[in-house]
């Protein structure tokens, strides 16, 4: 019989999550230290970092929280050496940390322009440029990139975001054909709206209620609902996992068939 626990392989692994204090950050970490990964959350935000991390050992997890600006190149290398002394190893890494400003470009200022593309996407490669070099040093690694269905198409109000995640899926493949020689996997989940802050957020930059009527709209998709930080949790695992060793340079989308 097929041992499918032993094929994924993810029992004692660990993996570095960024933008784990909350939403799709914080379902990937639980997901994660729910199926026996070790997971070290990296997030600006302390208070929400340091409780997704107490909640998961109050599970049973192995959970830490260490706080890192993930646009500060002295931050992100700290993070990096800190998870590899912690565990010997940097077995997954996954970028989650994003921001976004709905506005059209006339509208955008060069400060939100600036924040969106540093947190979104400087993000990737300075965490990459840091961990990457561990990753060749012990001969593996995963890397999963968050993008967006909008990394795909386009959107309204949302010329940063869309050219934020439009860099990160462009950059996942740049990044598996450099790692792919040294059995470094880099992949992208682009998952479409899901009921997270990031998601509330948006609601109310565009003026509107974050109530069942908005959630309805956004669920108009062939399947008609809005996803959920398990939802994208569970691809994002199968990309660390042992079950997909010949996957790299893809993007994987994860939206309810939003853009199909």
């Amino acid at each position: 019989m097929l041992d499918l626990n032993e094929l994924c392989g993810m029992r004692g692994k660990n993996a570095v999550i960024t933008g784990a204090a909350s939403g799709l950050g914080a379902g990937i970490a639980r997901f994660f230290a729910d199926a026996g990964v070790k997971v070290m959350l990296l997030d600006i935000n302390e208070k929400g970092g340091e409780e997704v991390a107490a909640k998961i050992r109050a599970s049973g997890g192995d959970a830490a929280f260490m706080r890192c600006n993930v646009t500060s190149q002295a931050d992100c290398a700290a993070a990096a050496e800190a998870a590899f002394q912690r565990w010997g190893s940097i077995d997954s890494l996954v970028n989650c940390a994003g921001a976004t400003r709905r506005r059209t470009v006339e509208d955008l200022e060069e400060k939100d322009w600036d924040l969106v593309l540093n947190v979104t996407l400087k993000s990737v490669y300075l965490m990459c440029h840091n961990v990457v070099p561990y990753m060749k040093k012990q001969g593996h690694g995963k890397i999963v990139n968050i993008g967006s269905g909008w990394a795909l198409k386009g959107g309204d109000q949302a010329v940063a975001y869309c050219a934020s995640k439009g860099g990160v899926w462009n950059m996942t493949r740049a990044l598996a054909i450099d790692c792919g020689p040294h059995n470094i996997n880099v992949n992208c989940v682009c998952p479409g709206d899901s009921d997270t802050p990031m998601l509330k957020s948006e609601c109310e930059q565009l003026g509107g209620t974050y109530d069942s009527a908005f959630k309805a709209s956004c669920a108009a998709r062939p399947i008609a609902r809005l996803g959920t930080p398990e939802d994208v949790a569970m691809c994002v695992f199968f990309l660390c996992s042992g079950m997909s060793p010949w996957v790299t340079g893809s993007a994987l989308v994860v939206d309810g068939g939003g853009i199909a």
